[in-house]
């Protein structure tokens, strides 16, 4: 007798049950990654798992140069200092002729950072804080001026929900939070696009839109015909900080010098397309492309395949966020690469490749040895997924900590001054100084060029014969010769008859 078959529903067999669930069940549609100013996802496989973002292929789409240790070893021997934890452990994943801007740098030729920031919220994230914090070192590192956009305007146009108010409460915040990253005042200057619009800037922003077609944007931002005017517009405006001549009271209103000074751009790696544009156009418009560093993002509390975002507040670790926040964040959040039982983790030991809290600890743990250690000891199995948690929220914590001590000393005062309109310095000196310094350095190395052409062509003047000494006709030399012959005979014949 064949034993029963138990059903799994009622009046249903087994087989039949399971076919009628996956004939409701969605189907899952593999999707590649997608990263660009609006969206970052790093896609789905076929069984409906998400991806982490693979940056080695967003370097070749972007055409950009990987980061090399021939670049880190020039950057460190030209600046002098050991290139940053996020350029030496890859965070800095590509950058867009970073070699020429340590030519620069070691002619003493002038250029400035530029970065910034999107406010959509009262706080910043730590995944926002990362580029700001790579931003100061290379201030530090430069000695160069750095130019600030906060993009309220932007921010008002891609929401929905965001009013032209918001936007500005936001804007005066976040300016609060990038200043309390320990930028230097008489190095930097901070503006909001809904205050400072206009002008020479806004010449150069009116010239870059002239530049650019309506089908140029469709193709490098994905926008169609239902998008508003005011996205399509948008990117001559963020380009427009990338040339010098917006900013007569930083570097002064001779155009011609002006247009020599390229900025070097730290950001995000989605934030490219906006700068392609820029940098296709630059020669036309007569200015230096500009240089940039693409960094990648710190993912989000649930894992690698996203980014942190400031309207998910379960997503990221806040600015604001006190040191409980912090801590139960991590523990219940984090996507852990850890296995699932103690056993199978001292077996098998944890993935760092996916785990969040390692990933976070290669942005804050300054020491590359320590961070070595806790790599091995995890992938290994000597370590517990609680205990990387535990190391991580320390680290974290201490990074909050210490903003928000810095931050309690910005009042509105230290706001006003970041956003004064005054020159700012390169290397101790304002860019005019520079600027004439390297004019008058041309024009004597070319005046000693001349001397010295001189003096060698003299030289050689003396040393070949006096061009007025004249040399023997045709005539006289067939003369001698004639002569000389006659003479030889005349001796000859009288030796004979000797």
């Amino acid at each position: 007798m064949a034993a029963a078959v138990v059903p799994d529903e009622p009046g249903q067999p087994p087989k039949l049950a399971q076919d009628v669930l996956a004939s409701k069940a969605p189907k899952v549609v593999a999707a590649d990654q997608v990263v660009n100013p609006f969206e970052v996802s790093g896609g789905v496989d076929e069984a409906g798992k998400a991806l982490a973002i693979d940056f080695d292929k967003i370097v070749r789409d972007f055409g950009a140069t990987p980061m090399s240790p021939e670049i880190l070893q020039r950057f460190e021997r030209v600046t002098g200092k050991r290139p940053h934890r996020l350029m030496r452990r890859g965070m800095v994943s590509s950058h867009r002729d970073l070699d020429k801007m340590l030519d620069r740098y070691e002619k003493g030729e002038p250029f400035y950072l530029y970065t910034g920031r999107g406010p959509s919220s009262d706080s910043m994230h730590v995944g926002h804080a990362m580029p700001f914090e790579l931003t100061r070192f290379l201030q530090e590192a430069f000695n160069c001026p750095l130019v600030i956009m906060l993009t309220d305007d932007e921010k008002f146009m891609h929401s929905e929900k965001i009013t032209i108010e918001d936007a500005k409460r936001f804007t005066v915040e976040n300016a609060k939070d990038i200043i309390a990253m320990g930028f230097d005042p008489q190095k930097t200057f901070i503006f909001s696009d809904f205050e400072f619009v206009g002008g020479a800037f806004y010449e150069n922003i009116c010239m870059i839109a002239k530049h650019i077609t309506i089908n140029q944007i469709k193709g490098t931002f994905g926008f169609d015909d239902s998008t508003n005017i005011g996205k399509f517009h948008f990117p001559a405006t963020q380009s427009a900080t990338a040339y010098a001549t917006s900013f007569p009271h930083i570097f002064g209103p001779d155009k011609t010098k002006v247009r020599t000074i390229p900025c070097l751009i730290p950001c995000a790696i989605d934030q490219d397309p906006y700068f392609r544009q820029c940098r296709d156009r630059a020669e036309k418009m007569k200015h230096k492309k500009p240089a940039l560093l693409h960094m990648i993002f710190l993912p989000a509390l649930q894992g690698p395949g996203s980014k942190m975002s400031a309207s998910v507040s379960t997503s990221a670790i806040f600015l604001s966020d006190k040191p409980n926040e912090v801590k139960n964040k991590i523990n219940r959040y984090a996507f852990s690469g850890g296995q699932d039982t103690a056993e199978k983790q001292k077996e098998l030991g944890g993935r760092t490749a996916v785990d969040v809290p390692y990933q976070y600890l290669t942005f804050f743990l300054e020491d590359d040895d320590e961070l070595a250690r806790i790599k091995d000891d995890y992938e290994s199995g000597r370590m517990m997924t609680g205990e990387i948690k535990k190391i991580c929220i320390q680290y974290v914590q201490d990074f909050v900590a210490e903003f928000q001590e810095r931050r309690k000393k910005v009042d509105e005062s230290v706001r006003a001054d970041f956003f004064a309109r005054k020159p700012l310095l390169f290397q101790g000196k304002t860019a005019e100084e520079v600027l004439n310094e390297l004019e008058e350095k041309k024009k004597q190395e070319k005046a000693e060029k001349k001397a010295k052409a001189d003096a060698e062509k003299a030289a050689s003047k003396a040393a070949a014969p006096a061009k007025d000494t004249p040399r023997p006709t045709d005539a006289a030399v067939d003369g001698d010769a004639k002569g000389h012959k006659k003479t030889m005979s005349t001796v000859s014949v009288g030796r004979t008859k000797q």
